[in-house]
């Protein structure tokens, strides 16, 4: 039998290594912008393309590279952070493995000038798939630009993977936030397609905080921060009353790097448990200092997914220090059993002298003279009559126990009936639908009986109905009295914008819409002023996970948030009207078998199927 085993030739290993660091134009952002970091720069911009699908560029002003660096760079393995096997356990750059550069390259087009600092003229490069095509001497600024251009060009099916240009800007964003606010020492500039989107002044962890969500966040923040001997812990966390039904606001960064970690996550919801809203998920912006020796970063392509050495300490950790900023900082009500708040001095006498009080006394009062009392034109003063004769109050009331309007009913407590009732005790109009486990909704038909999802059908009939106001823009709104104010950060205004035109089609009437908030002044019938924020929240969240790019898709997308939102969920009531309206309305809809997500609305169980149970 002839050998079959042969060695990959360089240009298809090094696709098959992008593959695993190169997922997404977002990939290639992180991995540049981690390379400028570790270069010593500065000053960094973004700019970017058709959601990063045309051109990704990063220019920085750090150190450069020299001719034969900037050459070898774009090797495997090649790498200037570590030199042994003893480095990987004492990481304090970005990047170590030396793949990055390699793996681009072999899918997109890639163009480098740098230049360093001793040299007067820089090296310029194009690279396409691997192939050196040109390297050439060119006059450049200090430090290093990288263009990355037609993203996996010769691998047509990962690039027909790629979602349209608002989702992969969003994961650009995502990237461009996590190593901003790792790093605000570094200016930092984005554009998109000519576009300034952000400008980041170097500065406080803060303001870069404030800077990147908007000016409103910074009275959410409750400063963190504790040192032990096995972490120190700095930051920021969000107040409870502003925590989110999405999970965008949550960032921890280790050594100055963006990780995530669910155990970690947990600890800090465990420290704010009975203070948040069931559903919602507080924020928090937490940099945790370990020694590198104790953190492996090396466990993932992406190195996002990290291991402490010791867990179960930096868990209870982090989790008391959340504690105790809440309570420090007066979030949650404290009992403290040793102060006596008699002893406090109210606000008014704060600050003011010392009197001594002053006792008069009337010399000339005789306890032993009658004075008469003096009369007084007051309504109180009143001579009390005899409550002689008070039964015949109450004479007459039971031969007419009702007095005023006839049709008054009292109240009265609602018999429990057993299944062995009299036909004489049976009402002659018998509910035709009743309620199973305050979760589905149980109807008779010819066949036999159906059984219906109460939340599901609910979905499918709002469903349809936002789909068809959003059609016509005929949808009915309510104004409100005063208009209401929202905050949201600068990603969450743009994503406002672009679903304006749609969100006023369902009936939301914008009367501004800002840089770091908006006022609505009208909104849908069945949206209530308290809910109009959950709403809005759960908007952002699910166009942060897929924006669309057409219109019918962004269509398809506000209705089926709105409809899950708003919809009747397992564990309310439904009293007999509202049950028979809901059955009307689902198999009023044009699709009545599934909801909006794909999931089976009802059953059918026929009369042989119940025949056959007993036999």
């Amino acid at each position: 039998m002839a050998d079959i085993i042969r060695l990959l030739p360089d240009h298809v290993a090094n696709q098959i290594a992008a593959g695993e660091v190169v997922q997404r134009p977002a990939s290639v952002v992180k991995e540049l912008l981690e390379n400028a970091i570790d270069a010593s720069a500065t000053e960094i911009k973004l700019i970017i393309k058709d959601g990063g699908k045309t051109l990704v560029q990063v220019v920085d002003n750090g150190v450069g590279m020299t001719e034969t660096d900037a050459r070898l760079s774009f090797e495997r393995h090649a790498t200037s952070k570590i030199q042994k096997a003893e480095d990987l356990f004492n990481l304090n750059t970005k990047g170590f493995r030396g793949e990055a550069l390699a793996s681009i390259a072999a899918i997109a087009h890639v163009e480098m000038m740098t230049r360093t600092e001793d040299e007067e003229i820089g090296t310029h490069i194009k690279i396409e798939g691997s192939t050196v095509t040109s390297q050439e001497v060119a006059v450049v600024p200090k430090g290093t630009s990288m263009l990355v251009k037609n993203l996996f060009f010769n691998i047509p099916a990962r690039r027909n993977f790629l979602k349209s240009d608002q989702v992969e800007l969003r994961h650009i964003t995502d990237e461009f936030h996590r190593v901003a606010l790792a790093h605000p020492n570094i200016a930092f500039s984005f554009y998109n397609n000519g576009g300034e989107v952000f400008n980041l002044p170097s500065d406080s962890f803060r303001k870069r905080i404030v800077h990147v969500f908007g000016r409103k966040t910074d009275e959410k923040l409750v400063p963190v921060e504790e040192e032990t001997q096995v972490v120190k812990v700095t930051g920021f966390i969000l107040k409870p009353e502003f925590a989110k039904r999405s999970r965008g606001e949550q960032f921890f960064f280790a050594n100055n790097r963006f990780i995530k970690s669910p155990y970690l996550h947990h600890s800090v919801l465990g420290a704010f448990e009975g203070l948040t809203k069931q559903g919602t998920h507080p924020g928090y912006f937490l940099r945790l200092e370990v020694n590198p020796a104790a953190i492996d970063i090396n466990i993932h392509p992406t190195k996002t997914e990290v291991k402490f050495d010791d867990e179960h300490t930096l868990y209870a950790i982090l989790k008391s220090t959340v504690k105790h900023s809440l309570g420090q900082f007066n979030v949650v009500p404290v009992l403290d059993f040793e102060k006596d708040q008699n002893l406090d001095t109210p606000y008014n006498y704060k600050n003011k002298p010392v009197k001594v009080p002053e006792v008069s006394v009337d010399a000339s009062f005789n306890p032993f003279v009658d004075v008469k009392p003096k009369t007084h034109s007051s309504p109180s003063n009143y001579t009390k009559t005899s409550a002689k004769g008070w039964e015949r109050l109450y004479e007459g009331l039971e031969a007419n126990p009702i007095h005023g309007n006839p049709n008054f009913q009292f109240e009265s407590e609602m018999a429990n009936s057993t299944i062995f009732e009299n036909d004489a005790d049976v009402k002659d109009t018998p509910s035709t639908t009743f309620q199973l486990r305050k979760k589905f909704i149980v109807t008779t038909i010819k066949s036999g009986m159906v059984v219906i999802n109460q939340s599901r059908a609910h979905e499918r009939v709002l469903y349809e109905n936002f789909l068809k106001n959003i059609t016509i823009k005929e949808a009915i709104s309510q104004q409100l009295l005063f208009p209401l104010s929202l905050n949201f950060s600068t990603g969450d205004i743009k994503i406002l914008k672009e679903i304006k035109e749609n969100l006023s089609a369902v009936g939301f009437v914008f009367e501004r819409i800002g840089e770091d908030g908006v006022e609505i002044k009208g909104v849908p019938v069945m949206v209530s002023e308290s809910e109009v924020q959950m709403v809005m929240e759960q908007l952002i969240s699910d166009f942060q996970m897929e924006i669309p790019g057409d219109s019918f898709s962004q269509s398809d997308i506000l209705a089926k948030t709105l409809s899950k939102t708003l919809s009747v969920k397992t564990g309310e009531v439904l009293d007999e009207q509202s049950r028979m309206n809901l059955v009307n309305d689902l198999f009023a809809c044009k699709e009545t078998t599934l909801s909006p997500f794909n999931k089976p609305t009802y059953i059918t169980i026929t009369e042989n199927d119940i025949e056959r149970k007993f036999i």
